[in-house]
């Protein structure tokens, strides 16, 4: 799976060489959060296989896949996403709201990251700066994130896998303060 980011055209021109040099390979996009298409099912499949006979038979075999779970998917989202990626206007607002977007969860992380040093929170906190995405998985315990839901009212998955975007400037200290609360206070079951 990939995402739209401002380096996607460089990342496909890659793909394609790599394919040029006999490799097969399938991709996978979809445009669900980065277009805020969220249960439009939307996105694209790409084969690359050495011949024609190898990707008429993946596209079999995808088709099946597909009859399986819906027999008509919905045409809302691939017309939203063609209209925005097919008028340049659009897709240049697009692209500029996705380098905003990408950079405010990459100032988050830095945020986050730099109060969970300040507030002396044990353990290495660099997988906040290295993971990608709107989301980041803390290595907290389940029962970590049981207090930090319960006493600080900070809402994550039990996994430990948290939304990058409520973070604030104004509430990574308050975040970082309750990780490092819960990281020392909490009772492993």
């Amino acid at each position: 799976k990939i995402s739209l980011h401002p380096g996607y055209k460089q990342w496909y021109q890659r793909r394609v060489r790599v394919a040029e040099l006999g490799f097969e390979m399938l991709i996978c996009q979809s445009f669900a959060k980065i277009m805020g298409l969220y249960a439009e099912r939307i996105g694209n499949v790409t084969f690359v296989g050495k011949t024609a006979e190898i990707a008429h038979k993946c596209l079999s075999q995808m088709k099946i896949i597909v009859r399986s779970i819906y027999s008509n998917p919905p045409a809302h989202g691939a017309r939203v996403a063609s209209i925005c990626l097919n008028n340049r206007e659009m897709r240049m607002e697009w692209e500029e709201c996705v380098k905003k977007m990408h950079a405010r969860i990459r100032n988050m992380r830095t945020c986050l990251h730099t109060a969970l040093k300040t507030a002396n929170v044990p353990g290495n906190w660099d997988h906040i700066l290295t993971q990608n995405g709107m989301f980041s998985y803390t290595g907290l315990t389940k029962s970590q994130c049981e207090l930090l839901i319960e006493k600080h009212h900070i809402y994550l998955l039990k996994t430990g896998r948290i939304s990058m975007c409520g973070l604030t400037a104004d509430n990574c200290k308050y975040v970082a303060n309750a990780i490092l609360d819960v990281v020392q206070n909490a009772k492993e079951n």
